[in-house]
């Protein structure tokens, strides 16, 4: 069986569709043009989605399969990038195979197929991470993998929000048009993410510091959450870390202060921790893809990997897999970040902690926005 796919794999692996479909811009779309397109009562909505989704998916695979094919040799053979590489290969195919979709029967089908796309590649940050941090050695472009890996990690965020946003159009849920949720809160994914890494850290180190959140708390408007769900989890994530491995007598934890900033065009998040700040001589290097602090301390409290294995933990939604020790969290988010037309910053004061801002840009037309 797994002969007869690998045959498949690479019998159409030069297929000249890919290159076909890899000569296409991809048609983006405003958060706003994806919020007001509006439901309508005979589900056309969601055949119009599936029919725009069903043009476009493909020739946004065709251009991360480009991708692949353009990494130096030695990079592209490893073993864990193939078999990424051969995922998007056989993700185009399955979608491309699809006739034109003229009714809703066709379009449960094609939605089938998409959910199970989605499963089968959530793990792909966390296979990236592994094959770069393997390869590294043999490659001195350091340009070239950073913009390899901005433009697969967000092009990839870009295609899940898109198909977790049609699947989600079936749902109907509370407050939500597909994934847009129309009255987010701020403050509540802060609680949820800081209660969930709050009993990661405690069952890691028998200690947490507190999480308190000021500013704007009670300010809601529509927006994306999935991918606020990743970068928020990775900051408070490093904030709470570098907190308690200051504090290591688990006594006096200074607490993380979360700051939420709200107007008319952008909200802002700034996480600041007493954990002791970031030296100067790495903080330059923090957004480097595979910079790690793993392993640099010598207490066996501490593992300077992001909380070790418990992390593994399965994460859902557009932003899922493990995340620990390939020092892909920073850089990640602040892909992302840049991606939903926002920034990631960080500012150190060495000896007493480290301030990082999210500025993200509101979704909902006052200002021009960003495209997915």
């Amino acid at each position: 069986e797994v002969r007869k796919e690998f045959r498949n794999v690479t019998s159409f692996y030069y297929q000249s569709a890919i290159d076909a479909a890899a000569l296409q811009p991809s048609v983006r779309l405003t958060p706003a043009a994806i919020l007001y397109s509006g439901k309508s009562p005979d589900q056309s909505h969601i055949l119009r989605s599936c029919q725009y989704l069903h043009k476009e998916l493909p020739v946004r695979i065709a251009h991360r399969i480009n991708g692949f094919r353009n990494l130096p040799f030695i990079v592209g053979c490893h073993p864990t990038l193939l078999s990424v590489h051969e995922l998007y290969i056989r993700a185009f195919h399955i979608l491309s195979d699809f006739g034109p979709i003229r009714d809703l029967d066709q379009e449960r089908q094609w939605s089938e197929a998409l959910r199970n796309l989605l499963d089968d590649h959530k793990d792909v940050v966390t296979q990236l991470a592994e094959g770069f941090s393997e390869c590294r050695k043999y490659v001195s472009d350091e340009i070239l993998i950073k913009s390899f890996l901005d433009r697969t990690l967000t092009s990839r965020l870009g295609i899940r929000m898109l198909s977790e946003h049609h699947l989600a159009l079936h749902d109907e849920k509370p407050n939500h048009v597909g994934i847009i949720n129309v009255a987010f809160s701020p403050r509540k994914l802060v609680e949820k993410k800081a209660d969930f890494i709050r009993g990661v850290c405690e069952a890691k180190y028998g200690a947490a510091p507190s999480v308190k959140i000021n500013g704007h708390a009670n300010a809601t408007f529509p927006y994306i959450q999935p991918p606020l769900d990743y970068i928020l989890g990775e900051l408070l994530k490093n904030a709470m870390r570098a907190s308690v491995e200051s504090h290591l007598s688990g006594v006096g934890i200074p607490d993380v202060t979360v700051t939420i900033a709200n107007n008319d065009h952008h909200f802002v998040f700034r996480i600041s921790d007493r954990g002791g700040g970031i030296p100067a001589k790495i903080a330059k290097k923090v957004f480097d893809y595979n910079f790690t602090t793993s392993g640099s301390t010598t207490d066996d409290r501490v593992d300077g990997g992001i909380f070790g294995q418990i992390m593994q933990a399965e994460h859902t939604g557009p932003a899922p897999g493990k995340m620990h020790g390939y020092g892909f969290g920073l850089p990640t988010s602040r892909a992302y970040a840049q991606y939903l037309g926002g920034s990631l910053t960080l500012e150190s004061l060495e000896g007493i902690g480290t301030d990082v801002y999210l500025r993200l840009s509101h979704i909902d037309g006052r200002s021009e926005s960003f495209r997915i």
